[in-house]
């Protein structure tokens, strides 16, 4: 028995041998397969299984006029990356000059950072602790000049050439590289907006370009020129203190909204990126891609304006300062700036916005060079007077005196004043009307004042209400405080009150009210305030809440309700939105009476834009207004139609004029293209407007 189990446990034991012999020169005739017979096949193929992640970025979403027509949206474009391999430091300046070779014969542009120049040398700031600190942070000798910073930074990227613009050209890629860092698995962006005919050309000669991969990605493209750009705002590229604490949804070649739509919508507008995966050889070059992750575009912002209406808007504003700085009216003076804003009078939705001088956005997306920038900020061009600009409201503020005359029984409907020309208190101002024909208007009651824009009938009735209720029916009104509309930097403008004598620990002198019963004093008004004012005027003195937007759609169709828009707007630009307000039910008799007084301003003869709208096919209800600020005058109009159903009203502002009855031709012009009129066969008067007032 103990034979046989001994014979047993031999065999077993003979057997396990046998098979660790087997599976031996199995794994050795394997090995000797992988390694010799096919070792170089396997070794090419793993040289080409390298892998890169790229970045797939997602479009922009598109933004839209009421009618759903793209005023912003995308086109497919090419940008330039390039990514960290293993070649030596004189091959990577060589690979980088002849890149830049091919992108200037095509005419296009590469990131340029670098803040020296050539020819002659000197650095392109001023800002000493600029230059300081980056000095300071590249290791050179804060005393050094941009001669001295130039070649330190040759040597340093070991640039052998001695040709100075070349060597700049090299340089400045390599600062690129240095500033946002890149790696074997992580690209740096050098070129964004490539031409179609560099990258064809790129992506043919790939294998002499190490490291380079050409994306093709959504480019955000402004169709329309300059059409509505202050309410669209800027796209550009994110500078390094917006980036910090947003890393993990950008990275420092994205694009961001900077002004407009575009900033305050930005976290709907950027989408989500994808991801890209890309296969390389060890040599840099491309052998395969793939998506691992599909981008997501962003949301779609609907717009409450009207792109055939904002275009009108903006000619007939760019032609009237034209006009009036040409001499076409009966005379001239340097109107340069203007704003009009075109509102629904019932919903206090925009139709159109307009601020001139205006810029092309698409410039900004481009890259803007210094030249065109410097010339925007010489004309504050990027500057939206619409809603950023305050300005003396002049006459067309003698709504606002009249209703809270009305209202608080210092006059009625009836009530007559009679204008002697010289107000006989205070500092006894004088009407216009006396200063260019040497007498007042007589008796005029309330529409009558309106209509003649009489100043000393207003006058009257500040002095017999005071400061403190004019003050309570303008802040009715929305003047002095924020519209809400849905865009960043909007002035809070400012209404004559005692607390302004009070903080400057002074008396209200009797001679301020009556300068603010008439618009002037320190009331300051936006365009946009003084439209929600003449809105609620047309519509019953019933508050509306303005607004530039129609809704938002995301990316499955799915739609914001107003509530959730209001709710991140308010939380973007950081309103405490308190809509509870004073209800003040004006009289309907009271409104008649003022409302009366503005038709008379644009339909009977002596009415200061009688001449404008004589023989106009729909009747308008309207005000002019002229006030005078140091040596600068501003004009006014200010109007809504038709008279006996309101639809919209129109305020137009132009800086720089000698009468506020210029601008009245805007509105015109307008009021034509929303009643589907032809402009073009509109009579125009010819009687001249006088032209001296200070303030009517």
């Amino acid at each position: 028995m103990g034979n046989s189990e001994e014979k047993n446990t031999r065999i077993k034991y003979n057997m396990l041998t046998m098979l660790v012999y087997i599976v031996g020169i199995i794994l050795l005739v394997q090995l000797f397969n992988l390694q010799i017979i096919k070792g170089q096949e396997y070794r090419e193929q793993s040289n080409t299984r390298l892998t890169r992640e790229s970045v797939l970025k997602a479009a922009r979403g598109n933004i839209l006029d009421r009618t759903g027509n793209p005023i912003v949206t995308n086109t497919m474009g090419f940008r330039l990356d390039l990514y960290k391999t293993k070649v030596d430091t004189q091959t990577l300046n060589k690979t980088i000059l002849n890149i830049i070779q091919v992108l200037e014969k095509n005419g296009d542009t590469y990131y340029d950072n670098l803040p020296i120049k050539v020819s002659p040398f000197e650095f392109t700031t001023n800002d000493e602790n600029y230059l300081k600190n980056w000095k300071k942070n590249n290791k050179i000798d804060e005393n050094a000049s941009a001669e001295d910073c130039f070649y330190a930074l040759k040597q340093k990227y070991e640039i052998e050439s001695n040709d100075i613009e070349e060597t700049r050209k090299i340089m400045t890629m390599r600062y690129q590289i240095a500033q946002n860092g890149y790696s074997s698995t992580k690209a740096v962006e050098i070129c964004g907006n490539l031409s179609r005919e560099s990258a064809m050309e790129l992506s043919e000669r790939n294998n002499e370009f190490a490291g380079i991969d050409i994306v093709t990605e959504p480019i955000v493209s402004y169709k329309s020129g300059s059409l509505a750009s202050h309410i669209l705002g800027t796209v550009h590229k994110i500078s390094a203190d917006e980036l910090k604490g947003k890393e993990d949804t950008y990275d420092m070649n994205d694009m961001i909204g900077k002004t407009g739509i575009q900033y305050v919508f930005e976290d709907l507008l950027k989408g989500k990126n994808g991801i890209r995966q890309i296969d390389m050889d060890i040599e840099g070059t491309i052998t395969g891609e793939y998506i691992e992750q599909e981008a997501i575009a962003g949301s779609d912002v609907v717009l409450t304006i009207d792109s055939n209406m904002q275009a009108i808007t903006e000619k007939a504003l760019a032609d009237n300062i034209t006009k009036i700085s040409t001499g076409g009216f009966a005379s001239r003076s340097d109107a340069d700036a203007g704003a009009v804003v075109v509102m629904n009078v019932k919903t206090g939705e925009i139709l159109a916005m307009a601020s001139y001088p205006d810029y092309e956005p698409q410039l900004f997306v481009e890259g803007i060079s210094n030249e065109k920038y410097q010339e925007y900020q010489s004309k504050a061009a990027l500057f939206n007077r619409a809603i950023s600009g305050t300005y003396a409201p002049g006459s067309i503020f003698k709504m606002v005196t009249a209703i809270a005359g009305l209202q608080e029984g210092a006059i009625n409907t009836k009530t007559t004043i009679n204008d002697t020309g010289v107000y006989p208190h205070a500092h006894k101002p004088v009407c216009w009307y006396y200063t260019e024909y040497g007498r007042g208007h007589g008796y005029l009651n309330v529409s009558d004042a309106i209509k003649h824009s009489c100043n000393y009938f207003f006058y009257e009735v500040g002095n017999r209400i005071g400061i403190d209720k004019i003050e309570k029916y303008a802040k009715y009104f929305g003047l002095g405080k924020k519209t809400e509309v849905e865009l960043p930097s909007e002035a809070t403008g400012v209404v004559a009150s005692r607390s302004i004598a009070d903080s400057e620990d002074r008396t209200w002198y009797v001679g301020e009210t009556l300068s603010a019963a008439i618009g002037q004093s320190y009331n300051n008004f936006t365009p946009i305030q003084m439209a929600k004012y003449i809105s609620m005027l047309a519509n019953g003195g019933k508050d509306i809440d303005v607004t530039l937007i129609k809704t938002v759609i995301d990316s499955d169709g799915n739609q914001m309700s107003k509530d959730q828009i209001d709710e991140y707007v308010n939380r973007k630009l950081g309103i405490d939105s308190n809509k509870e307000s004073e209800q003040l039910n004006i009289s309907e008799d009271n409104l008649k009476a003022i409302l009366e007084g503005m038709k008379g301003v644009t339909s009977e003869s002596g009415g200061t834009a009688y001449s404008t709208f004589a023989g106009f096919n729909v009747e308008v209800a309207g005000k002019t207004g002229t006030a005078q600020v140091g040596s600068k005058t501003n004009g006014w109009f200010a109007g809504f139609a038709p008279y006996d159903n309101p639809e919209i009203a129109i305020v137009v502002v132009v800086e720089n004029v000698t009468h506020g009855g210029y601008t009245a031709e805007v509105a015109r012009d307008i009021f034509a293209e929303y009643f589907g009129m032809n402009a073009s066969e509109i009579t125009e008067s010819q009687e001249a407007v006088p032209s001296t007032q200070v303030v009517r």
